[in-house]
């Protein structure tokens, strides 16, 4: 019986970083009254990257408040937990900015403050100094905050240069062809 006993007990040690994971999938980085805000702008594209900044913001400025406390295991998962927010909203903003592009949606007024905000937010993930507990997520947090970067001042580039050229259609939050134009043939 020992033997099987131990046999339990090791299996279930080696099955807890699991449940851990998929308990923490389940999490959503947003509060309730956010949840809210994001559905009151509906499908307006300029005021949900607008929310998404806001809420990133707010995200960014909890890590920092949390690198100068003193270090102990509640402090390191607490910064887990916020990286993990971080980066899941960060990817959630970078699809929506996907949508948004494919849409032809004039969102430059909001990619100038996610523009402005990056430096900031990378800032403060690169001054977080690695520890085991929260090392990964704060990896993950930085490739993603990267990756929106990179998103977000191509797609201001992009826009900036489309609706020079399609001044028509600056302000828009979908794509809707001309009627008026003819169709090529």
């Amino acid at each position: 019986m020992r033997a099987a006993n131990r046999r339990i007990l090791i299996t279930l040690v080696l099955l807890a970083p699991v449940f851990a994971v998929a308990q923490r999938q389940q999490h959503d980085p947003l509060t309730s009254a956010q949840v809210e805000q994001i559905r009151e702008a509906g499908i307006d594209p300029v005021e949900r990257v607008k929310l998404y900044t806001k809420f990133l913001d707010e995200h960014a400025n909890t890590l920092r408040g949390l690198t100068d406390r003193a270090k102990t295991p509640a402090r390191a998962h607490r910064i887990d937990d916020e990286l993990q927010d971080f980066t899941s909203l960060m990817d959630e903003l970078a699809s929506n900015l996907d949508t948004y592009s494919d849409r032809k949606a004039d969102i430059r007024k909001a990619l100038k403050p996610l523009n402005d905000a990056m430096p900031r937010w990378l800032g403060i993930l690169h001054g977080l100094l690695g520890e085991p507990a929260f090392d990964l997520s704060r990896k993950e947090a930085i490739e993603s905050g990267e990756d929106l970067a990179d998103q977000a001042k191509r797609m201001l580039d992009e826009q900036t240069e489309y609706f020079r050229i399609h001044k028509d259609e600056a302000g828009q939050d979908r794509y809707e062809p001309n009627p008026v134009a003819k169709p090529n043939q």
